[in-house]
């Protein structure tokens, strides 16, 4: 499959003359695809194809494995119940389908492109870090702040973030990490809108769940190792935040947790509002991506030499 993708992918640059959007990604993708390992280009793959890596959901199970078996046994049976993925239905559906069309090519080469600026050296991850926890401080606030009972219901204590990152920014910046960091432009303009939805609109905070944790828990295993494994991170340090612990089943636990989305009572015109907003935080989330400072290209370069040196594919270079 990967090499039919990799042929397929060399005849359209032949036949396109205009340079890719994905300029950074493309230039070492066809290098370095065969060397890093598999999960990794399937989590960078997934986030060009898809935008933001919870607008679609990709590793929870395909649709075409909801549809029934049809029985070639010509027998009468007792009518069994059918069980509906929730995915393909209210909200939820609304959800993975209005994100998920919204996306331009240019978008999503944003938002990869900026992720792996955040992977390039210790400053960038950092600075990233920073960004996720004024925008996870001020949303967690307001979850807790809120009479908003939908925003309540979509809740869960296994899902917040800002215990992890705790630990994270302390990893990096010691005990008074948070008289250590400045909120930067984009994030500013992030918890803004947060403040702004929790006063006016708080259902609108559903989005806000939907796409970061989601997002989170769906890639994290991923991104965290991809962290760990450019920026030379050991036990966990420092890569907390990509971590779920009291999630042991991460298809289950989401499966249930579009099951209470679809079950909120929402009018038509406010579920319309709440995808229109999740739209808007993949732009907020690729505005705070964009303001880092690192090397996509050296970042991709450096998973594929350390995952080089962790197969001992080639000695001389450990």
């Amino acid at each position: 499959m990967f090499k039919r993708k990799f042929e397929n992918s060399h005849c359209h640059q032949r036949q396109q003359s205009a340079p890719s959007p994905l300029k950074h990604y493309n230039r070492c993708h066809n290098i370095i695809f065969l060397i890093i390992p598999h999960r990794t280009m399937k989590l960078a793959t997934f986030l060009v194809g898809q935008g933001l890596y919870s607008t679609s959901y990709a590793f929870v199970a395909p649709e075409s494995s909801h549809a029934p078996r049809q029985s070639s046994l010509c027998t009468t049976v007792a009518p069994v119940a059918e069980t509906v993925n929730p995915r393909l239905e209210g909200l939820s559906l609304m959800l993975d389908d209005g994100t998920r069309k919204s996306h331009s090519m240019a978008q999503n080469s944003q938002f990869v492109t900026g992720f792996f600026r955040g992977l390039a050296d210790r400053d960038s991850y950092k600075s990233l870090l920073t960004g996720l926890w004024f925008v996870y401080e001020s949303m967690e606030k307001a979850m807790d702040e809120t009479s908003e009972e939908r925003v309540k219901e979509m809740d869960s204590a296994a899902l917040r973030r800002m215990p992890s990152l705790k630990k994270d920014m302390e990893f990096f910046y010691g005990d008074d990490c948070e008289s250590r960091v400045q909120v930067s432009a984009a994030t500013k303009t992030y918890v803004a809108r947060i403040q702004e939805i929790a006063e006016t609109k708080p259902y609108l905070m559903v989005a806000h769940q939907y796409t970061r944790y989601l997002g989170d828990l769906f890639g994290g295993q991923m991104m965290g190792g991809m962290a760990s494994r450019s920026l030379g991170l050991e036990n966990g340090d420092g890569t907390q935040f990509y971590t779920f612990e009291n999630i042991s089943d991460n298809k289950l636990f989401i499966t249930e947790w579009y099951q209470r989305l679809n079950d909120l009572e929402l009018t038509k015109e406010q579920k319309e509002e709440i995808v229109d907003e999740a739209n808007l935080v993949f732009q907020l989330n690729i505005d705070l991506l964009q303001e880092l400072e690192g090397s996509p290209l050296k970042a991709m370069l450096t998973l594929a030499i350390n995952s080089l040196k962790e197969k001992h594919l080639f000695p001389f270079l450990s």
